[in-house]
């Protein structure tokens, strides 16, 4: 029999059933099962659905000499517009560059887990691997990139690293004890926080850094102090108008990303408050502008190029997806610059 474009006769479920067995157990031609296996949109969705799930029923994985994959490493994210994506392409172009390869960037089309028109697309393009940035992967949706000889890595999980799922981070909790104990070192206990959203494991491990802190000198974080906000700059600026429009305003904010704690600063400028004079404030990421807001913030350098070069060396370095379950955490540390102070009254 011959076989479509992109099969080849011995593209089978580690010889247990042949593509032709499962195209006879659907129902459908090979063809249809050929346009499933690599991702063709000119499927119906329940004709999709039953060869995928015979596919996994057999436990079906393309063989690595099977169809050549695109030199091409996908860099995932749910969305492009902040400031640390930058680092994290760099980082990944700079180890596609060394294995002759090119980056090509997608969004998911959701907040955390890939969405089926992505997953259909990157089917089609069969990439060397897939580095997706603060997400998760459904179950289907690993068992179709691993049937498909696809490897992907995780940065920065949206929830806990899975066992069966390699990922790169960084210490956040770590990051976030640093820059609390050194607003305390400097004199503050009215310390205020804005994470991330509350539903990623980077944002809670940055907080649960920061009650640590507090906790170990003896103080007890004020509830209206913890702030759950968005990685963004607007969402810095309302949240820190909010807490200095407070008649016990705090005298320290430790902003979850650099790009927040901007919104911090220009709140403070709104409210007539001089940085650090009258307050402290401490980023985290370290991206490049940091050094060049005024006054230059301090903040704890998450190392992002390093953790996006981690993760394509994982996807390019040979190894069993069965036991490889691999997580890279990588050191932050705190960069001390021009934008806190002891509190006012204590200079």
């Amino acid at each position: 029999m011959p076989y479509p474009s992109g099969m080849r006769e011995d593209d089978d479920v580690e010889g247990r059933v042949t593509l032709a067995e499962v195209a006879t157990q659907a129902g459908v031609s090979l063809s249809t099962v050929s346009k499933v296996l690599n991702g063709r949109s000119d499927v119906s969705r329940p004709t999709r659905t039953k060869v995928e799930r015979l596919l996994e029923t057999h436990g079906y994985r393309r063989r690595a000499h099977g169809t050549p994959q695109a030199p091409l490493i996908e860099l995932v994210f749910h969305e492009l517009e902040s400031v640390w994506a930058m680092e994290l392409i760099r980082g990944v172009e700079n180890v596609a560059k060394e294995n002759n390869a090119s980056v090509v960037l997608t969004e998911s089309g959701t907040r955390h887990a890939p969405g089926p028109d992505w997953v259909e697309g990157v089917l089609r393009r069969r990439p060397l691997g897939v580095v997706l940035v603060f997400s998760t992967l459904p179950d289907r949706v690993k068992r179709q990139l691993r049937s498909r000889a696809i490897p992907f890595v995780i940065i920065d999980p949206a929830g806990d690293p899975e066992p069966d799922v390699p990922s790169v981070g960084s210490a956040n909790w770590s990051g976030g004890m640093a820059a609390t104990r050194h607003l305390i070192d400097r004199g503050h206990e009215r310390i205020a926080i804005i994470t991330g959203p509350e539903d990623m494991m980077c944002s809670l491990a940055r907080l649960d850094g920061y009650r640590s802190a507090m906790a170990m000198a003896g103080l007890e974080p004020d509830p209206r102090l913890v702030r759950y906000g968005d990685f963004h700059v607007q969402g810095g600026f309302s949240h820190a108008m909010e807490l200095l429009e407070a008649p016990d305003r705090p005298t320290a904010v430790f902003a979850g990303s650099d790009l927040q704690a901007l919104g911090v600063l220009e709140a403070a400028r709104r409210k007539g408050l001089s940085v650090p004079r009258d307050l402290s404030v401490v980023g985290y990421d370290d991206v490049p502008l940091a050094q060049w807001s005024s006054p230059a913030l301090t903040t704890v350098h998450q190392p992002l190029r390093q953790m996006a070069q981690e993760a394509a060396q994982m996807l390019l370095r040979p190894h069993d997806p069965d036991t490889a379950a691999l997580r890279i955490e990588l050191a932050t540390t705190l960069v001390v610059r021009q934008s806190t102070a002891p509190p006012p009254g204590d200079a």
